[in-house]
């Protein structure tokens, strides 16, 4: 049976972007991915570290204010949500939301519950909350993959990053 879920304990951007890198060698078109944590617990640097992962140079900047970044990477089309300042969730419906959903692009969406009932089930969940252990602060990241192209991101962070493993 594959791991479908996992625990990590992050100290520090670095260990972040190392994440990211795993993830973004494990990616497979058309996947959704929900990222969901407190402000700054370091979504977008997930986000910015899987487009660095995929070969992408330039700024990564968060979408609050337009609610999506399109990213053209490698052979991928990648869209980064940031659903923050939805007030209602078919806001996301009338802005053309769902356009985004091919089955080809990569879409990371921050603060998914903000359109909840307006997005397709998520391949991967990955939730990051804020954890101090010995006096450092750190993220709690937790994995959960929910389809075929989520398990093996999964399985390559539990092999890669078997030290960040609780």
């Amino acid at each position: 049976m594959p791991l479908t879920e996992l625990e990590l304990y992050l100290q520090g951007e670095g260990s972040q972007l190392k994440l990211a890198a795993v993830i973004a060698s494990s990616l497979q078109p058309g996947s959704v991915i929900f990222l969901e944590g407190d402000l700054g617990t370091g979504k977008t640097t997930l986000v910015r570290g899987i487009l660095q992962g995929l070969g992408y140079e330039g700024n990564v900047k968060s979408p609050t204010y337009t609610l999506v970044e399109p990213y053209q990477v490698s052979s991928y089309d990648l869209y980064h949500f940031d659903l923050y300042r939805l007030g209602e969730p078919d806001e996301l419906e009338y802005a053309g939301g769902r356009d985004y959903f091919d089955g080809q692009a990569i879409n990371l969406i921050e603060w998914p519950e903000k359109a909840e009932g307006y997005l397709p089930e998520p391949d991967l969940l990955f939730e990051l909350h804020y954890e101090s252990r010995n006096g450092n602060d750190g993220r709690r990241c937790k994995l959960k993959a929910f389809s075929e192209k989520g398990a093996p991101v999964i399985q390559a962070v539990s092999q890669v990053l078997s030290d960040y493993l609780d």
